[in-house]
């Protein structure tokens, strides 16, 4: 898994392998989880995402900028709705991305929450 935070766009771009992006699925629907990126840490990459329960209302994404890490939190059912939503980009086999904006009155995002950009891993994406 890799996480590249975008300081002009403000967005996190996020690359895994399919089995990855099933196992964050699987911690985001649990409500903890912590994934370790496979590349280091550098000026603009994170070194994971760490996922926690919380009350809500909806799963609010942000950066912790102390530890480097993209951290998910929600309740329970607006983060079931962002798991089929990254294991549905796990086995989309044509490839593409996925992207997770808040918006005012988004249905399972809070306020605040940083844009994601979900790759496929099955390709599809240009390269920047």
């Amino acid at each position: 898994m890799r996480l590249v935070s975008d300081p002009t766009y403000g967005e996190v771009d996020l690359s895994a392998s399919a089995e990855e992006l099933t196992r964050l699925a699987s911690a985001v629907a649990q409500g903890e989880g912590l994934l370790r990126s496979t590349s280091s840490p550098g000026s603009n990459t994170l070194a994971g995402v760490e996922v926690k329960k919380t009350s809500g209302p909806g799963v609010l994404i942000h950066r912790d900028p102390e530890q480097q890490i993209l951290v998910i939190s929600g309740d329970s059912a607006s983060r079931a709705v962002l798991a089929e939503n990254l294991q549905a980009m796990a086995a989309a086999e044509g490839g593409g991305h996925l992207h997770i904006d808040y918006f005012p009155g988004h249905f399972y995002l809070a306020e605040g929450s940083l844009p994601l950009v979900v790759n496929s891993p099955h390709g599809g994406m240009p390269t920047r």
